[in-house]
């Protein structure tokens, strides 16, 4: 059996916990971001998911608004 080939971030989607760690904020915090359209994810049924592309993006934009 192959060994698949790894994911770059332009496939990759995280989920929330992961998404949490990587920009080191809490869970309210994560789903207001969503919520409010700040931070892009989508579902598949029940599970949530962020586009690891999008947390570069995000910090971007944030950036960007602070500058």
């Amino acid at each position: 059996m192959s060994t698949p080939a790894p994911l770059d971030e332009s496939t990759e989607a995280l989920t929330p916990p992961e998404a949490m760690r990587a920009l080191r904020i809490s869970r309210d915090t994560l789903y207001n971001l969503i919520r409010t359209g700040q931070l892009r994810s989508f579902t598949i049924g029940r599970a949530r998911r962020i586009p690891a592309a999008e947390i570069p993006a995000f910090m971007r934009r944030r950036m960007e608004e602070n500058h």
